[in-house]
């Protein structure tokens, strides 16, 4: 019933998916049985069918919203194409990705671009402080189509959280810049294939890039232990003020929403991967329960 857990975790978002993509999260070979599950599943009445999408009880409006977020997301995506190019420029930059709802192929008034960057060791918070700083000033603190709020290190390629949330955020990733680096990162991730096992990133398309001379001088003045210095004196300061900030937040929490070590840096203060996969729990209950079928629940 894997099938019908994807459908319950995108019905989170009100996304209703076609076959082929419900497809490509089974461990089916053939679409068939996918389909076969599919029609099953509308036998029981867990699930209906609205044109070409499978929709968990009766949201038919949900449709409608991909629909229409599907066709912003082409805009969108043109848009994150030109942002990723952009910060690849930045020092210690070595790749750069595209996550949440719009590397699902969504996106609304409500929506961020989001990006995932992978940064040179030792020099991700400096990578990290350029990136905000040019935020803050240039685009007045604005996140809309400039949220980077995920970096980790080339020593540390692998998530360390790994559950349904995290497995999805990485099958959907696309990958901007970087072709060899996202391919080492990928290969880290093969954990990935325990929950999808038609991971497949495809990284045909993804260019590797040369930084410019501009760029090339700033790393040339912070390669050295001095800026390993600095470096870990902003990871230091962004710590204290997110704990600060986020006081209420249990430690608990903090340490997965706002993970802040060496090599990563999360900025995560909603905590959504935490929210999500309690919701798909409190679904996989309700459909035990009114269905009388046997889904496991998903830890955080």
């Amino acid at each position: 019933m894997e099938t019908l857990k994807t459908i319950l975790y995108f019905s989170i978002f009100r996304y209703p998916l076609k076959i082929e993509e419900i497809h490509s999260y089974t461990n089916y070979d053939s679409i068939a049985d996918t389909e076969k599950e599919l029609q099953h599943l509308i036998a029981e009445k867990i699930l209906i069918k609205v044109d070409d999408f499978y929709v968990y009880g009766s949201d038919l409006d949900s449709v409608i919203k991909r629909l229409r977020g599907n066709m912003y997301a082409g805009r969108a995506m043109r848009i994150a194409q030109k942002k990723a190019r952009f910060i690849a420029k930045f020092p210690f930059v070595k790749a750069v990705g595209v996550s949440g709802s719009l590397s699902k192929g969504y996106y609304d008034n409500g929506s961020d671009i989001d990006f995932f960057v992978i940064t040179e060791p030792n020099k991700l918070w400096l990578c990290r402080t350029f990136l905000m700083l040019y935020k803050k000033i240039f685009l007045l603190n604005s996140r809309k189509y400039f949220c980077v709020n995920y970096f980790v290190s080339t020593s540390q390629l692998e998530i360390e959280e790994k559950n349904r949330f995290t497995a999805t955020e990485m099958k959907t990733l696309i990958p901007m810049q970087g072709k060899t680096v996202f391919e080492d990162f990928f290969q880290k991730n093969q954990w990935v294939n325990d929950y999808f096992n038609k991971f497949s990133p495809n990284l045909s398309s993804v260019p590797n890039f040369k930084k410019n001379l501009g760029t090339k001088s700033v790393e040339f003045v912070f390669g050295n232990p001095i800026g390993n210095l600095v470096d870990n004196s902003f990871k230091i300061l962004t710590l204290k003020k997110w704990k600060a900030k986020f006081h209420m937040m249990s430690e608990e929490d903090f340490k997965i929403a706002l993970k802040s070590s060496k090599n990563i840096s999360k900025h995560h203060p909603s905590h959504f991967q935490k929210k999500v996969i309690l919701d798909l729990n409190n679904r996989i209950e309700e459909v035990s329960h009114n269905f009388n079928i046997n889904l496991a629940k998903e830890h955080v």
